[in-house]
């Protein structure tokens, strides 16, 4: 899957570049402010970016699974022709060969719950990489609403940066409990 990109190094040079024109001292907050969230929004990134390869790992490891759950039910296969041909030719099947059937169905089985496994695995990491993606996402937003307050010398835009980044925690913390 593809790492998730943070784009703010434009809007940073920006508001360092404000905040040192300015005499107002809030726009250095402002400033670093949207340097925290930056902060923020690169870790929420690069954990997403792990759960999503974690994600992707356990789902080939159960299509991995599944093959061999099928290798198994061909081997399965191949043996039950064997021994209807066997009884149709009069000659009786071998016990050997009604040991290796049921040695095939107890491994399939066995595979099988390896491969569910792994998928439920997967499916977990997957919901984990999308709370975070949705943080990131959040942060993104927040540190564009700094540099619009920045900007503009809005600072009720300022503290709902802050409210966004807030939240942004939140779903980060959502993916550890």
């Amino acid at each position: 899957m593809e790492e998730i990109e943070v784009p703010t190094e434009q809007l940073q040079e920006q508001l360092n570049e404000k905040s040192r024109e300015s005499e107002e001292k809030w726009v250095l907050m402002v400033a670093l402010t949207a340097a925290v969230l930056a902060v923020f929004a690169a870790i929420a990134a690069l954990l997403a970016g792990h759960y999503a390869n974690e994600a992707m790992i356990e789902q080939l490891q159960a299509s991995d699974q599944w093959a061999f759950y099928q290798a198994k039910g061909i081997k399965l296969a191949v043996v039950e022709s064997k021994m209807d041909m066997l009884n149709q030719l009069g000659k009786g099947s071998a016990s050997k060969d009604k040991e290796k059937a049921e040695k095939y169905k107890d491994e399939q089985k066995e595979i099988s719950n390896v491969a569910r496994e792994k998928e439920q695995k997967s499916a977990g990491y997957l919901v984990l990489h999308n709370k975070l993606a949705r943080g990131v996402t959040v942060f993104q937003v927040a540190i564009a609403i700094c540099a619009i307050s920045a900007l503009t010398r809005r600072k009720w835009l300022w503290y709902g940066s802050m409210g966004l980044g807030i939240i942004g925690v939140l779903l980060m913390g959502l993916v550890f409990f």
